[in-house]
Formats: structure tokens, sequence, C-alpha cells
């Protein structure tokens, strides 16, 4: 096999947005994610609606509407 070709691997601490840490290793010096097994609705079994500008309630509000008028 060639020498030198294959990426060096690296133990990293992966950082959640939740706050949640855990280690891993990568070829990546640093690791930050959105979502992780502690907080994704999969694995904890409750919903959480990550809400960015009101959109949830735009669309509730809009929905609404329409079925008042059905």
């Amino acid at each position: 096999m060639k020498k030198d070709i294959h990426p060096t691997i690296h133990e990293v601490t992966v950082h959640c947005a939740c706050g949640n840490s855990f280690q891993t290793i990568s070829t990546s010096t640093k690791l930050d994610t959105d979502i992780c097994s502690a907080c994704h609705p999969y694995y904890t079994g409750t919903q959480k609606f990550i809400d960015t500008a009101g959109r949830i309630e735009k669309f509730q509000q809009r929905y609404a509407k329409s079925k008042k008028t059905k």
C-alpha cells in the first residue's frame, strides 16, 4: 500500500446546539452539530418545534382562517 495517503484521525468532542457533548473520532479537528441523539425526537420520544421567526404561528393563523371560511 502507498504510504501517507490516509488522513489523520483525531479524537474530538462533538458539541450539539442543545448543550450535549460527546467524544468520537474524526478526520476533522472540530465538530459542531444542530441535533443529536439526546435532543432528536426519534430518540427522545417527545416532539419539539424549533421555530424561527414565528413560522408555525403564521401557518396556524392562516389555517384557522381558511377553516372558518369553509
